[in-house]
């Protein structure tokens, strides 16, 4: 237990790539390999808290590192509380803007910094956060990219088998007919009692989803997931209102401005919060009371090992999105015990890297 801030002393980042155990095809691209920037905050006292940044391209991640590098420097002998730290590394990015990868840097540090204050209380973070350490419900998303029918129908059966209650599909096909027939495949092999989610990247055109999404309402799909562009709530609000299957959209929010335009508009059934868009733990805490506030059940975007920490201790908890794709890296991976998550009781966010694997999948 520590009675006073602990002090900054340094930021380590290290690019990655990991190759997945089943590649991603989604609207936008095929994903193979998950490149990752593994961010450590040490401390004057000895305390080190853990995150990641998921970067999407390996240059991504590359480019990154520098720039963690630098401000390194800048906040050396700050205090490392997640607050401090979080205006701190505004001010330095204020010519710039918090955006895109930047935002990654702010988020993947703001987690590590929480990190450090669960370490120094000794405490689970769900339960610094006012959660438990109960089991939360996942759902499998570790592949069902763009394949054929029958092998997505194969797939998915593979992917329920440790327990799961749901699975993630990804449409977006270059029709719709082969994208209904794929859902129709999958729904017809998995048991009634799983969710079936759908993806279609901000795949279709307005016309398109207010077309294919209400036609999706009597196929046993629990939820349509950006179905247009990710920004465009107004005709989100129209095409939700025209569909009885639930829209989801927040992945790619940025803070909390876009979590109240969507809800002002009733852009969005459920909400999804990506832990390197919304601001890191703290830019969470602050969505999901907007989302308790209009009564939006709250589910996660990736990073599943500190995701269920936050679905622990987020009142409109929903769904974890589950994938393994730093599971390689870490001591001790999550655990899926019956299709729940199953939260650590060990001081921290439960991530701690294995040295070996991560100089085996550093990038040069």
């Amino acid at each position: 237990m520590v009675s006073r801030p602990l002090k900054v002393r340094a930021l380590n980042a290290v690019p990655v790539s990991v190759p997945m155990k089943r590649p991603l095809g989604t609207s936008a691209q095929t994903i193979r390999n998950a490149p990752l920037l593994l961010v450590t905050l040490e401390t004057e006292e000895g305390v080190a808290g853990h995150s990641y940044a998921f970067c999407y391209l390996e240059p991504v991640a590359r480019s990154l590192a520098p720039i963690v590098a630098a401000l390194s420097q800048h906040l050396a002998g700050q205090d490392a509380s997640p607050l401090e730290l979080s205006r701190s590394i505004a001010r330095y990015f204020k010519l710039t803007g918090l955006y895109g990868p930047l935002c990654m840097i702010a988020s993947a540090i703001d987690a590590a910094a929480w990190d450090v204050l669960s370490r120094s209380v000794g405490l689970p973070l769900a339960t610094v956060l006012g959660g438990n350490c109960e089991p939360v419900p996942a759902y499998n998303s570790n592949g069902l990219g763009l394949m054929p029918a029958e092998k997505a129908a194969d797939e998915a059966e593979e992917l329920i088998a440790d327990g799961f209650r749901g699975v993630k599909l990804r449409l977006g096909r270059s029709t719709f007919s082969e994208d209904l027939a794929v859902v129709r495949a999958v729904r017809k092999r998995i048991p009634d009692t799983v969710a079936l989610m759908v993806d279609f990247n901000q795949a279709l055109t307005f016309a398109k989803a207010m077309e294919f999404c209400p036609a999706l309402d009597d196929e046993g799909v629990y939820w349509i997931e950006e179905p247009i562009k990710h920004d465009d709530f107004a005709h989100a609000a129209r095409i939700a209102d025209a569909t009885r299957t639930p829209l989801q959209l927040g992945e790619n929010f940025v803070g909390t401005g876009p979590v109240l335009d969507a809800l002002r508009i009733e852009a969005t059934d459920f909400l999804m919060f990506d832990l390197d868009r919304i601001g890191g733990v703290t830019g969470w805490k602050l969505a999901s009371g907007l989302a308790l506030a209009a009564g939006r059940e709250v589910s996660t975007h990736l990073f599943p090992e500190i995701s269920a920490h936050l679905l622990a201790a987020t009142p409109t908890k929903h769904w974890l999105e589950y994938v393994d794709w730093a599971e390689p890296l870490l001591e001790e991976p999550l655990e899926i015990r019956d299709g729940m998550a199953i939260i650590s009781s060990r001081p921290g966010n439960g991530i701690s890297w294995n040295a070996a694997a991560v100089q085996a999948y550093t990038l040069n």
